[in-house]
């Protein structure tokens, strides 16, 4: 099969609806939930890592976060579906038209969640280009890809822990840099790609390189539920959706209806939210005291912290935002020791208690 055709199998598949098991009705893993929810608000945190046993829900989850995203506006006939309104964020053509003084068509379109299978190429992520089109017609000929797909929405990768390093490099940097570069031959093709990498693998079959998840914005630790109850529920909530699934998800309308309000009411206050030199301090001790390399991880810590605040109604920054999010943002930025006692997540824990003076960090 051609990469063509792989390209457009996968837009085939984006576009059949099947019912989505409810994010709200999703028990437990609050750690995940939170990490997810906090970069739907602010997409600079830089998406999110997440690592844990195996059937544990977290695929179900990203999938379910579909169903919370808010409608955007978009470029009704661009490939890239280019925001109307940011000359900034737009595809050459489109800034071409814009310039040229042409009024863009809009519609509103879902924010997509768009799948990368492991197996992908990387023609099949960053797109074609037809050279012998180009060279017979004189015109680029572009195939666009799946970070073309996942443009201003969210892009998740399955057992990235087992992608190719390289393949997961190119991801990481268009995700930071909002652009994707396709060049073969002498030609190159630029557009944007400004997306939320979501990652998730099972820490048994390989770590990423800490160069790599260093570049994951929030770390989400998930754990299979020691809870008896807890499991019961699961198991009733999995079997109801299964024998059916419009039922159950109308039974969830509302509390979707109720979260998907309060995170788009949370993405209009973010630009309001402040953080004082005060808590900006304690972040960047944190950050000292465990030796963290960088400052992406003030940058993180910073940035989630707000979006937090936003989501709890609130347009100031306050200590216990810091504890909630210290470990989701710094976890996987220590340095490893392999005669460590202890998780680096309760290594971050104890510094919170020891900065912030809380009894207990993490969501």
């Amino acid at each position: 099969m051609t990469e063509v055709q792989n390209n457009q199998r996968d837009r085939q598949r984006q576009q059949i609806k099947v019912p989505t098991y409810p994010f709200t009705a999703i028990i437990g893993q609050e750690e995940m939930k939170l990490a997810l929810i906090l970069n739907v608000i602010d997409p600079r945190i830089g998406g999110v890592m997440i690592m844990g046993d195996r059937g544990t829900g977290k695929s179900t989850t990203v999938r379910a976060l579909a169903e919370l995203l808010p409608e955007v506006p978009s470029v009704a006939d661009c490939t890239f579906g280019c925001n109307p309104h940011k000359t900034t964020e737009m595809c050459p053509s489109c800034r071409e038209r814009v310039a040229a003084g042409e009024d863009l068509p809009t519609v509103y379109r879902n924010t997509k969640v768009v799948d990368l299978p492991l197996g992908a190429t990387e023609d099949r992520v960053c797109g074609t280009i037809d050279i012998q089109k180009a060279l017979a017609e004189g015109v680029k000929a572009f195939e666009p890809g799946l970070l073309a797909q996942a443009n201003r929405g969210f892009l998740y990768v399955d057992e990235v822990n087992l992608l190719d390093d390289h393949l997961v490099d190119v991801l990481l940097d268009s995700a930071a840099s909002g652009v994707n570069v396709v060049e073969r031959e002498g030609i190159s093709i630029r557009h944007p790609a400004r997306f939320v990498l979501v990652g998730s693998g099972n820490p048994e079959e390989g770590e990423l390189r800490p160069q790599l998840l260093d570049r994951f914005g929030l770390h989400a630790q998930i754990r299979t539920l020691r809870d008896a109850q807890k499991r019961v529920d699961i198991i009733r909530s999995r079997s109801e959706f299964d024998n059916s699934p419009e039922l159950f998800i109308d039974k969830f309308e509302a509390p979707q209806k109720e979260l998907q309000a309060k995170v788009i009411k949370a993405q209009e206050l973010l630009t309001d939210v402040t953080i004082s030199d005060d808590v900006l301090l304690k972040i960047a001790q944190l950050c000292i005291e465990l030796e963290i390399d960088g400052h992406r991880g003030e940058l993180v810590l910073a940035r989630a912290a707000k979006a937090l605040a936003a989501f709890e109604g609130r347009t100031e920054v306050i200590d216990e935002d810091v504890r909630r999010i210290a470990v989701l943002g710094l976890r996987h930025r220590l340095r490893k020791d392999p005669l460590a006692t202890m998780d680096n997540g309760r290594r971050v824990q104890e510094k919170v208690v020891e900065i912030l003076g809380a009894e207990k960090a993490g969501a």
